[in-house]
């Protein structure tokens, strides 16, 4: 056994999306770091979809940026396509959605951590973690070496005794063919640590050479780019953008699956895990949807080097001769060549119930936890986790209060509060549905929110935190401006509002009101608007916005109030629930087991009554007075 003499803060394991963002985090808060992976090659993987952001996960990105983290920055340098979805809705559910090229993404940000200071990269692999009095002292890698350390951060995404099935074939890889972790389990396993078997899956690759476009519905992207960092301008990213295209299956593809369900290692019994309800296979779309005459498949380039095309929406596990008539009954896929193999993985992954809010370890300080190891699908997720872990794991080694963002803040505190807080059987996605006060948790306004917290936690700059004050100005003042302009029914105001098949004016008004009416906006009352001065596209966003959806966000702004209300009373880190007489046996086990931080966390377990909160609060009060 040979000991490594390099005297490192935190090491990280794994450099997926969430390792990747755990270990700039740290890095750049002056923490001397280590990111160890099994694959150089692996680094920013993306070994499903070839997309960032989309709906719910747009948010995360942008909320990602906000706080100071990099993927946005980095699918801004490397998208193919962009698309700001769902536009035709309101601007809550706005998401912004980008093709990468696969190759460029992953190489963008290894460029990245390559030249972070205090930041070093090492293949290796990580099979045991060190403790002493349930505190981290370092890990152990495949060859023995020991790394001393002050904190360790878990990102090892489907890597973690992986096996990937279709068919009778099963390889004991991580994706891509890439190598597994095999001996981590066991270590954790070990220091008590809950694990779970989860499944994901991916679809085939398709020659480009193959594919009949004709067949297809061309999907282009968007004329106007939003970038997905704040720090970017349109102007500074834009580029010549490739075309998706969208087809369907058919009865013919159906009849395929059904007769071939059987050779299905889902449906066979040999897959164990647990998949992801809300992105599942073709076959389980089949089973579950039968009365579907036919689901989307889209066809999606994995960059501009390369032939290969994802078939988004026909994830599958089915044998390769199943897979070759299943694809070749699509619209446009009649001739076509796979690239490579569809395939569902298995992996081992955690309990998330094991952790705190700060995704520290709740029995063993020091271990952090991020990604799909927590449960959780998706790089955005699993991104955005990382970069918590990253800042807290920081501010513990530097004696500062963590971050935790609640669940009125942010879209992160939404999915972290989920994970840690509820039963999650299945691997866990974000969804806007998910989010109770989704319209003041915008993607649009990510920066409005958080960064502030980015600027405190260290990871804004000192240009960027003013640039952002400089924009709250702007926003409120502008807002005032219009609330005090007043308006008559001039001839030039009721030939603008006729134009606009708007109500002609009675009285006057105030340019404000007449925003605020459906069939008008900020930008189309700009002719009788004379004093207006000139603005951010960004800034006038905010304003439009604001203005229009004034009294749903001040009556949401009002719920969020009283939610906090709830999370501000903290419940006692030592508090017995044995002792509380009054509480159902189900609750006490639960609250036991979750120890929840505050009131507004307990009232989430599932399991635990509006009525055994209230015997929580009785009881609390008891231990006030003493």
């Amino acid at each position: 056994m040979s000991y490594i003499y390099e005297d490192y803060d935190v090491v990280v394991v794994g450099a997926g999306h969430a390792g990747c963002e755990a270990a700039l985090a740290c890095a750049r808060l002056s923490l001397n770091t280590i990111c160890f992976t099994v694959s150089m090659d692996s680094i920013a993987l993306m070994p499903c979809n070839p997309n960032i952001g989309g709906s719910s996960k747009g948010h995360l990105v942008r909320e990602i940026d906000a706080l100071g983290g990099e993927m946005g920055k980095n699918i801004d340098k490397t998208y193919i396509q962009s698309k700001m979805l769902n536009q035709s809705k309101g601007p809550a559910v706005h998401s912004l959605r980008a093709q990468a090229d696969k190759q460029d993404y992953s190489r963008e940000m290894r460029l990245t951590l390559e030249n972070t200071p205090n930041l070093t990269l090492k293949q290796a692999e990580i099979v045991e973690i060190l403790i002493e009095d349930n505190r981290i002292t370092g890990v152990k890698t495949y060859s023995g070496a020991i790394y001393p350390c002050k904190a360790v951060i878990l990102t090892t995404g489907t890597y973690l005794n992986a096996r990937c099935v279709y068919g009778d074939v099963s390889n004991y890889t991580g994706p891509n063919g890439l190598s597994s972790a095999k001996f981590l389990t066991d270590s954790l396993k070990n220091l008590g640590i809950e694990m779970y078997r989860f499944k994901t899956g991916t679809p085939a690759r398709i020659d480009k050479r193959s594919i009949d476009f004709s067949k297809m519905e061309e999907q282009l992207g968007d004329e106007n780019i939003v970038p997905f960092s704040f720090t970017n301008k349109q102007e500074d990213i834009k580029k010549e953008q490739v075309s998706c295209w969208l087809t369907y299956t058919n009865e013919t593809t159906h009849e395929i699956i059904r007769a071939n369900i059987n050779r299905s290692p889902l449906y066979s019994g040999d897959i164990k895990g647990t998949g992801p309800r809300y992105c599942p296979s073709i076959e389980d779309k089949v089973v579950r949807f039968s009365d579907k005459e036919r689901h989307q498949v889209f066809i999606e380039p994995e960059g501009n080097y390369t032939n290969e095309m994802y078939v988004g929406g026909m994830s599958s596990s089915l044998p390769e001769d199943v897979q070759y008539n299943m694809y070749r009954s699509v619209a446009g896929l009649e001739n076509a060549k796979i690239v490579r193999n569809a395939y569902a993985i298995e992996y081992d992954c955690i309990n998330p119930n094991q952790l705190k809010a700060t995704l520290e370890f709740k029995n063993i300080h020091g271990l952090y936890s991020a990604g799909q190891f927590n449960g959780s699908s998706g790089y955005e997720e699993a991104a955005a986790q990382g970069l918590i872990a990253g800042i807290n794991a920081s501010l513990s080694i530097l004696n500062k209060d963590p971050i935790v963002l609640n669940r009125s803040e942010a879209y992160i505190g939404v999915l972290i509060d989920d994970l840690v807080t509820k039963e999650n059987h299945e691997p866990y996605r974000m969804m806007t549905s998910r989010a109770e006060y989704r319209l003041i948790l915008r993607q649009d306004n990510a920066d409005l929110r958080l960064t502030k917290i980015g600027y405190q936690a260290g990871l804004i700059d000192q240009k960027r935190y003013d640039n952002l004050i400089l924009k709250e100005k702007q926003i409120e003042e502008e807002i005032i401006r219009l609330e005090n302009t007043n308006i008559g029914a001039t001839k030039e105001v009721q030939k603008l509002l006729e134009s606009l098949d708007s109500t002609l004016l009675k009285t006057g008004t105030t340019l404000a009101e007449l925003v605020k009416r459906p069939e008008l906006d900020y930008y189309l009352i700009a002719p009788i608007d004379n004093k207006r001065p000139e603005l951010s596209e960004e800034v006038i966003e905010q304003v439009n916005i604001n203005i229009k959806y004034d009294g749903y966000i001040k009556r949401q702004l009002k719920q969020a109030e009283h939610f906090k209300k709830l999370e501000n009373k903290i419940i006692p880190e030592d508090i017995d629930y044995e002792n509380i007489q009054s509480l159902r046996l189900e609750a006490k086990q639960k609250l036991a087991r979750i120890r929840p931080l505050s009131i507004g966390q307990a009232s989430r377990i599932s399991g635990v009554s509006p009525a055994d909160i209230s015997v929580l609060l009785v009881y609390m009060e008891q231990l006030k007075r003493g």
